[in-house]
This record gives C-alpha cells, sequence and structure tokens, in this order.
C-alpha cells in the first residue's frame, strides 16, 4: 500500500475531509490531494504531524514494504539498459581497432558508439544508487569529468583524423 493510499484511508476511517486535514496541518487542500494521488510526499515534519494526528507511527504511515518495493522496481528498469551499454562499448572498440587501422569514417559511428555507451552505462545505476555517489561530491564530479574528457577525445580524435 503506498503512501497516498494509506492516508487516504487513515482520512476516511476519522471522517476527516482533505480541507479540514489540510487546515490542521496547515497545508492547502490541493497538497494532500496529491499526496494522496502520489504526485508528492509531505515534508518529513509534516509526516510527524500526520502520524500524530492519526494516531500512527511514521513505520506504519511509510512503511519499509514501499521502499523496497520501489527500489526493486528501479533496479529492474536500469538492468535493461546493461546489455546496451555491453554492445556499445563492444561496438566502440571494434570501432576504434577499425578508426586506427582500416578507415577514418569508421570515427563518426565510433563517436556515437561512445556517446550510446555513455549514456546506457549512466542509466544502468538505479536512481537511488545515482543519488548515493552524488554526496560524495569529489567523486561525483571526478567521474562526470572523466566522462567529458572521454567524450571530447574522441571527438577531438574524429577531427584530426579527417583534416
Amino acid at each position: 500500500m503506498t503512501f497516498g493510499e494509506k492516508l487516504k484511508s487513515l482520512r476516511g476511517q476519522n471522517g476527516i475531509t482533505q480541507d479540514e486535514l489540510a487546515e490542521k496541518l496547515y497545508v492547502t487542500r490541493t497538497a494532500v490531494s496529491k499526496w494522496e494521488n502520489d504526485r508528492g510526499l509531505p515534508t518529513i515534519d509534516t509526516l510527524k504531524q500526520i502520524a500524530e494526528f492519526f494516531g500512527v507511527t511514521l513505520d506504519e504511515l511509510v512503511s519499509d514494504d514501499d521502499v523496497r518495493s520501489a527500489r526493486l522496481a528501479d533496479e529492474r528498469a536500469a538492468k535493461r539498459f546493461r546489455i546496451p551499454a555491453l554492445v556499445c562499448l563492444a561496438a566502440a572498440f571494434a570501432l576504434a581497432f577499425l578508426t586506427a587501422y582500416v578507415s577514418k569514417w569508421c570515427s563518426l559511428p565510433l563517436i556515437a558508439c561512445t556517446g550510446g555507451f555513455i549514456c546506457c552505462a549512466l542509466l544502468s545505476r538505479p536512481a537511488y544508487k545515482r543519488r548515493a555517489s552524488r554526496e560524495n561530491a569529489a567523486a561525483y564530479i571526478i567521474s562526470r569529468i572523466a566522462i567529458a574528457a572521454i567524450f571530447l577525445l574522441a571527438a577531438t580524435t574524429l577531427l584530426i583524423k579527417l583534416f
């Protein structure tokens, strides 16, 4: 059961309208409606007020099952990009070899495959892991600089080979 469903159920069990709940929490009725339709979540302070108002714990209000199921769905979505990332990486290596030893015109597809690999590789990590990596600012910045450097190196190599 999602947070919105739980909130709607608690409100219905206690016979309270969205307007009344909004007034008690000092928020707008549209905010309560948004929460109940799972289009947003309240702040932690508001969650505490909601739990206290309905006499439930925060764990009951926002259970681990919801977080766990969202995380599993995120991981499944990220897995879809792993194979395309590997295919793009293998194609980029093959095209790099062809560019170096066969034809300079293989550079254009090389850049496309490199860009495809970068996009797929970034998307193959679940969102919660990407957010966690941003918390380590130094590693996040270094990884973004490395990705930009690889892409610029491929583009520069193309321009040198073509002209």
